[in-house]
């Protein structure tokens, strides 16, 4: 069997690759990605020269390249991580949100029922997020029947995606999972999003951006206990189910920050507090969701799954990754990430 990792060389997608690889000894992965700002090869050098793997770069919202990449590798399974994610960026430019995420799952819906037709052995994974519940209040938590309520750019183009799949389940029978995950974290996260940014630009000793007071809460979820449990619903999800999945260690965006930090003096030697100096309060964005939750009853309750790695842990991990990986952080941050942070951090 073929398995084709879409936007495979991004952050989520490296690294479920090397865990697949790991994890199914007789299946060939292609790895597809068009290698935007946010996705590099480097994420991919480990295992670049693997038997079983392949990448392919491309555009999930090219017909012809989809259609190429799924009939020359024979595919017949799809776990669909390619997408636009930085809700700061989808406020400046939402059409590039559009395209990559609705027209680009509609583009992969249409070759993957054209070419597969009738088959029952194959699988549309299509991996999303808990943004497109929208927000929540002090009580109460995501599951798979919660209204859709998108409150950003970023989260109605993934709310447009998941529907598309759902309606070719319905009504072309391309046999689909869904799964909504919570905020991750780890090693090979592009530094836009808010763990590495505290990371990267505490290591420079560069002020340490926090919207408003920090008091929205999020969910975190180790980046490998994600690629387990994609992995579980892929190989016995239910078709035409939905899968939430949550790391179960919520926190407000200031509690997380500090605990970054300290973090970070541990791991330098530093008395524990020093970069804390570094936290600067901005104005918050719009459309900021006041906090998610994720409840994992479905798949705890069918799969067996659930997290493995509580924050402590994960953050000590991630935080030593990127202290061992700046090579890494020069190379993915180029000047038009770099730029655009700058820009925007400064408008705040």
């Amino acid at each position: 069997m073929a398995v084709l990792i879409t936007g495979a060389a991004g952050f989520i997608g490296s690294n479920l690759v090397r865990h697949l690889l790991k994890r199914w000894p007789d299946r060939d992965l292609v790895s597809f990605d068009l290698l935007t700002y946010s996705g590099h090869l480097a994420n991919l050098q480990e295992v670049a020269t693997h038997r079983r793997h392949q990448f392919v770069q491309g555009d999930v919202a090219d017909r012809g390249a989809v259609r190429t990449v799924l009939e020359d590798h024979d595919i017949d399974g799809i776990i669909h991580l390619a997408a636009e994610s930085h809700v700061d960026r989808s406020i400046v430019d939402p059409m590039a949100f559009v395209r990559s995420n609705v027209v680009g799952t509609v583009v992969l819906l249409q070759e993957a029922a054209r070419l597969w037709r009738d088959r029952t052995d194959v699988r549309f994974h299509h991996v999303s997020t808990d943004e497109v519940f929208g927000s929540l209040g002090d009580d109460g938590a995501f599951h798979e029947d919660h209204p859709y309520a998108p409150n950003s750019p970023y989260s109605a183009s993934k709310a447009a995606s998941d529907h598309f799949v759902r309606a070719w389940n319905e009504t072309y029978g391309v046999p689909v999972v869904i799964t909504n995950c919570t905020n991750n974290y780890g090693p090979y996260q592009f530094p836009e999003k808010l763990i590495p940014v505290v990371i990267s630009r505490a290591i420079d000793g560069d002020p340490v951006p926090v919207y408003g007071r920090g008091a929205n809460i999020r969910d975190w979820l180790y980046v490998e206990d994600h690629c387990d449990a994609l992995a579980l619903v892929y190989e016995r999800g239910r078709p035409g189910h939905t899968y939430c999945i949550g790391g179960e260690n919520t926190i407000t965006n200031i509690d997380l920050v500090g605990m970054i930090l300290d973090e970070l003096d541990r791991a330098r030697s530093e008395p524990i507090g020093t970069s804390r100096s570094l936290i600067r309060f901005v104005e918050d964005r719009p459309g900021h969701d006041y906090r998610y939750a994720m409840d994992i009853a479905k798949i705890r309750d069918e799969l067996g799954w659930s997290p493995a790695t509580d924050l402590t842990t994960g953050i000590a991990a991630t935080v030593r990754w990127y202290l061992d990986n700046e090579a890494w952080m020069d190379i993915v941050q180029n000047e038009d990430s770099q730029s655009f942070a700058d820009s925007w951090y400064a408008s705040r």
